[in-house]
């Protein structure tokens, strides 16, 4: 395992995968299985990293679990939990039409080449009546995670307030990976036969904090997560969006109403 604080060869480009299951992971899980079914369904965790949730889908809900990722020595591991992990590109998907129940995109489509060809092919591969679980990063957190360019080298952590910049500044400081804005998320989805079921925003797990101050760490979780139910989640870690195709002969259903 990579420890956090030892970023591998790709965080600039792919970011870092989950290296170990703790309580952010655990949460998102449980969220992804109010919103979406899991249980003997056909799953698609898309950008799996090493593998971390499609090996949790396999273990606890399924057996018809596929996963994929661009870099092979990721996707080596992820075999060991997802025998049919494969390598792959989020815009141009190996699948059929039809064929998901449920697909995880959890922080990948800030990464990809294009992301809206990247979600045209996640719908695509949805059953009429499947949905999709998105995760991505919201351009209102105080933080980049992802680190920064400077002077023409990339420097790893957190880089506070950069994506407050407008667009041609921050572009390029944080040219390697996007953030998203609500109705900028949104807009990706346009054209494409789906239901936006749910959005919200949602803080981390922080379990890097909560261990080296475990008293501390839980307090600042607690008022985090209070915060999720108040105005203030306008500030929050990530979205976390919902959609469900609709039969083809549907329009799409998007909501208009403008987000900054």
């Amino acid at each position: 395992m990579t420890p956090a604080h030892h970023p591998s060869s790709l965080a600039a480009q792919r970011g870092e995968p989950s290296y170990v299951w703790r309580f952010g992971q655990e949460r998102r899980l449980k969220l992804i299985a109010r919103w979406a079914r899991l249980d003997g369904a056909t799953i698609l965790e898309a950008g799996c990293g090493l593998g971390a949730y499609s090996g949790q889908f396999r273990r606890h809900y399924s057996p018809h679990v596929e996963a994929f990722d661009l870099e092979p020595e990721r996707v080596a591991v992820a075999q060991q939990g997802t025998p049919h992990a494969l390598v792959a590109a989020a815009e141009a998907l190996p699948y059929r039409a039809n064929l998901f129940d449920t697909i995880l995109s959890n922080e990948v489509i800030e990464h990809v080449s294009d992301d809206r060809l990247a979600v045209a092919e996640m719908v695509r591969t949805l059953k009429p009546g499947g949905r999709l679980v998105l995760f991505c990063p919201n351009r209102w957190y105080p933080v980049e995670q992802h680190g920064h360019y400077w002077r023409g080298q990339y420097h790893f952590g957190n880089t506070p307030l950069v994506n407050y910049l407008p667009d041609r500044w921050r572009n390029r400081l944080v040219p390697h990976v996007r953030t998203y804005s609500a109705s900028g998320l949104k807009r990706l989805f346009e054209g494409q036969p789906v239901h936006i079921i749910h959005h919200t925003r949602i803080f981390g797990g922080y379990d890097n904090i909560v261990h080296r101050f475990p008293r501390a760490g839980r307090l600042l979780r607690h008022i985090l997560y209070a915060l999720e139910r108040t105005p203030l989640r306008f500030f929050a870690l990530s979205h976390l969006l919902i959609v469900e195709k609709v039969m083809p002969t549907h329009t799409a259903q998007i909501s208009r109403r403008p987000e900054p």
